[in-house]
């Protein structure tokens, strides 16, 4: 054997090492694409299932709801009366709520920086409720409105809870 069998042999030798990792290269690869797709798969698959689930859940409790209004029309009548009622009247007092937080000293500073419980009068109702609300219109916030609109839904949340818990009690 001579010099050029040797080298002929080496390269071909080498071309087929590099040949063998390159394909194992490729398995291994295609192997790991296979499986994260199938992964991925997996998962789409239980979210959708989930989302199903949670819509068939809604469905049901809607209808369960309905069912429970058309055989109970006195009893809805009241608890939506006492949401409405509740929410009506943290509506109205919303100002003075607002203005007994912020003269407590709980809601910070307005967005003068001024400390809330420093103000008082309307000065003192209207950056509360700016507070509550997310903070001035100006500064990106809801406002005085969205913080009478905070304190209602505060309000007749509580009106309905306790209507349900009233509810439940006598019946």
């Amino acid at each position: 054997m001579g010099l050029f069998d040797f080298v002929s042999d080496v390269i071909s030798s080498t071309v087929d090492v590099v040949s063998d990792v390159a394909s194992s290269t490729f398995d291994v690869v295609g192997d790991v694409v296979s499986g994260t797709v199938d992964v991925v798969s997996g998962v789409a698959g239980s979210a959708v299932d989930v989302v199903g689930n949670m819509a068939n859940g809604a469905i049901d409790m809607t209808g369960d709801a309905v069912d429970y209004i058309a055989e109970n029309p006195g009893k809805t009548l009241l608890a939506v009366a006492g949401t409405v009622a509740t929410g009506g009247l943290a509506f109205a007092a919303a100002p003075a709520l607002a203005a007994t937080a912020g003269a407590a000293g709980v809601l910070g500073a307005a967005s003068t920086g001024t400390a809330i419980g420093t103000l008082s009068g309307a000065a003192l109702s209207s950056a509360s409720l700016a507070v509550i609300g997310g903070g001035a219109v100006a500064a990106g916030g809801g406002g005085m409105a969205a913080g009478s609109a905070v304190i209602a839904g505060a309000g007749a949340v509580g009106g309905a809870s306790v209507s349900a818990a009233v509810i439940k009690a006598t019946s």
